[in-house]
């Protein structure tokens, strides 16, 4: 049946959590931890044969090396170091991935790194430099109407935009912080209709009102506490609203 209205769901995975063989079914594209902020070879390894098994899309998710905070605290680093260890992230998913005959897809920076650059034109820029120096042919995930995506534009990155199934957002499209009660949706009802909203709507109810996004690929967040019932449910109902999963 021909659908209007295609979305791809995404899941951040490999970062301990452990429920991976739960989430592959119902998403088609992940992220996978590239072993700075969370996670291991081994990990990689086996997330990597899941993705395989299942068909899902793998995507490098670079963040602060940073295992202490799991990468969402803007460290306080050298830009060249920080520059350096994103490159070693995204090859070291690369080489992991071309071992079981696998291409990457996407490249999708984590947590604090993901929310700084979308608004730091300077670190966009070191992120987008870092991406030509490794994998400059892959989609790069990223928050709509940001930095990030401006100067991927700019230089010729390809991008999808990102919206969040599992978090409230500011006026200015921003998250809110994981610091505030409000920073998460768990709800598995409310989750859906969130995304229903920013996919067919092109809208998303911030925490101020009304604002106008585009989402390419909505994530759930594995380590979200009830990761697997929220992108089942929003599977399921993304089918009986005649949404394709892409």
């Amino acid at each position: 049946m021909y659908s209007k209205y295609a979305i791809d769901i995404n899941c951040d995975v490999g970062e301990g959590v452990g429920n991976e063989a739960s989430l592959m079914p119902y998403v088609s594209s992940c992220n996978i931890s590239c072993g700075a902020h969370a996670g291991s070879v081994t990990v990689m390894d086996e997330v990597i044969g899941l993705a395989k098994k299942h068909k899902v899309k793998i995507g490098a998710h670079p963040s602060f090396p940073d295992r202490e905070n799991f990468g969402r605290v803007v460290m306080d680093i050298a830009p060249e170091t920080l520059q350096k260890s994103i490159e070693e992230q995204i090859l070291l998913l690369k080489e992991r991935a071309d071992l079981q005959e696998v291409t990457l897809h996407h490249i999708k920076p984590h947590g604090a790194l993901y929310n700084l650059i979308a608004k730091d034109k300077v670190m966009a820029q070191l992120v987008i430099r870092a991406i030509q120096n490794t994998c400059p042919d892959l989609f790069l995930y990223v928050p709509y109407n940001s930095m990030i995506a401006e100067e991927a534009l700019k230089n010729n990155i390809q991008i999808q935009y990102e919206a969040f199934a599992d978090r409230n957002y500011n006026e200015d499209l921003t998250l809110v912080s994981r610091n505030q009660e409000n920073a998460l949706i768990t709800n598995k009802e409310e989750v859906f209709a969130h995304v229903k909203r920013m996919i067919v709507a092109q809208q998303v109810q911030t925490i101020g009102g009304i604002k106008d996004i585009i989402a390419d690929t909505i994530c759930v967040h594995g380590d979200t506490e009830n990761a697997v019932v929220l992108v089942s449910y929003i599977h399921a109902k993304l089918k009986e609203n005649e949404i394709t999963i892409a």
